[in-house]
Parts: C-alpha cells; structure tokens; sequence
C-alpha cells in the first residue's frame, strides 16, 4: 500500500464527498465539507490516497471562542472520514497527524473536536481542556480540545461559534 496524504485539490473534491458519504452512510458530513468550503471556512483540508486513489480526507474549519472579554480564533476538526474498505489501517491517524502538522504550521493555537474518546486523545486533545469551552453539539468526555501552543487555553472560558454550516446540523 502506497499511502499519500496532501491537500485537496479542486479535482478532489467528487471524491471528497463520496468518502464521506461511504464513511458516514450518508449525505450530512459530505454536504457539510461542501458547505464550508463555499463559506471560505475551511483551515486545513487534507486527502489520503492509497495508489492514486482517495481513501480518506480531514478538514479543519475557522470557529471562534466567544469569552468575556476577547474573541479568540480556533479551528474545528470534522469531520474525518476514511472509505470503509480502508479502515482500521492507520489512515485516519495518518490524516489526523498530518493535519495537526498543517495547523502548526499555519499557526493556529487551539482546535477542538467532538469524537470518539478513545481516539483522539493519543494525538493530545483533552476532555478536560474542553471542560471550559461550551460547545452547542455537546459536552462529556467526547467534547476535547488541544492547545498546540500548551498555553493558549490557560484560564480560557467561553463559547464556541461554530461557522453557518455547522448550525444546519443541530
């Protein structure tokens, strides 16, 4: 297996949305990738390939943290979807490292995500860095958050404003 994760790419984008239609069975998420990108929300957005052909992508879009007293910028991840003949193969924890690489490489400081606790937290998200930050899809130990520059969270409380295509999904 000959896997590459890179960019998106316009051409892409028809095989974007059947991954996520095949990895979610449906239309919600697919639409949603389509959505954020039409709204100019999209931070990072990767594709795996596996011998030319995509298996997996991972997008991470512009949210804000509303506190008392600032508005601080932030990114989502979601979603992440890998073809269901390709999972449980490394690809989705390929997809979540190199992302996380891109964001640091933008600069970005604080990403949140709502996702399988088991998963997530290898790469750093934390259930307890979310516990201050309301999120409007939910909150327990699916609701993580990761500092990428270990301190931009510290003393951080407030609620996260999720872009338009988002609020479709509540």
């Amino acid at each position: 297996m000959h896997l590459t994760i890179r960019p998106e790419s316009l051409k892409d984008w028809q095989s974007i949305r059947r991954v996520n239609q095949a990895a979610f069975e449906g239309d919600a998420e697919a639409n949603l990738v389509d959505a954020l990108r039409d709204g100019g929300f999209v931070g990072v957005s990767l594709v795996a390939q596996v011998d030319g052909q995509i298996v997996g992508h991972i997008l991470f879009s512009r949210i804000k943290i509303v506190t008392k007293s600032e508005t601080i910028d932030a990114l989502s991840l979601a979603p992440m979807a890998v073809m269901p003949s390709h999972q449980r193969q490394g690809i989705g924890t390929m997809l979540v490292e190199s992302g996380l690489a891109a964001c640091r490489e933008q600069g970005q400081r604080i990403i949140v995500v709502l996702g399988h606790p088991e998963f997530y937290p290898r790469f750093g998200f934390s259930a307890e860095l979310a516990q201050n930050l309301e999120s409007p899809f939910g909150s327990g130990e699916a609701w993580m958050a990761m500092d990428l520059s270990e301190e931009s969270l510290n003393g951080i409380e407030g609620r996260i404003e999720y872009s338009p295509p988002f609020l479709a999904l509540e």
